[in-house]
């Protein structure tokens, strides 16, 4: 199997997974911190979302960081192949929640002036959570591309 930037047991890979985690978990925390995110379904859901890229991250990085002090080779078919199946699942969602919420706050701010109109609404805090929220999926998306294309070699 190739060497690539990113793979299983490998520091870039555990960069790779630590960048996600870091920057899901923040999205969470400031979509959580914010006043008036319960109004609207998608912020929830971006919230459940980058949850969960918060625990399959966390746990890929202990992982890459076992591998690390034991030097273990974590590049096997059947691990990688639950590791793409993760990913992809994991970016799928991450990105879906990440653009509707996206919409939202277009939505909010720019058509529907709700920002001006109701003082409670924390917009800033919503586009911040948002672009954290890219932010990690891009990582994942890195870290997912780098898995297909280790299993498929």
């Amino acid at each position: 199997m190739k060497e690539l930037f990113g793979g299983p047991g490998k520091v870039s890979g555990l960069v790779l997974r630590m960048g996600q985690c870091l920057f899901a978990a923040a999205s969470m925390v400031v979509m959580a911190s914010s006043h008036g995110f319960a109004t609207c379904t998608a912020f929830c859901y971006l919230i459940a979302a980058m949850g969960l890229q918060v625990i399959w991250s966390f746990s890929l990085a202990c992982l890459d960081i076992h591998a690390l002090r034991l030097k273990r080779d974590l590049r096997n078919y059947v691990f990688l192949s639950l590791l793409v199946i993760g990913d992809w699942v994991t970016a799928i969602l991450s990105l879906a929640a990440a653009c509707s919420s996206a919409g939202v706050v277009v939505l909010i701010i720019k058509d529907t002036n709700m920002c001006k109109s109701t003082p409670k609404l924390s917009c800033h805090m919503f586009q911040i959570s948002v672009a954290l929220a890219f932010i990690s999926w891009f990582f994942l998306a890195i870290s997912s591309c780098v898995m297909f294309w280790l299993a498929a070699s």
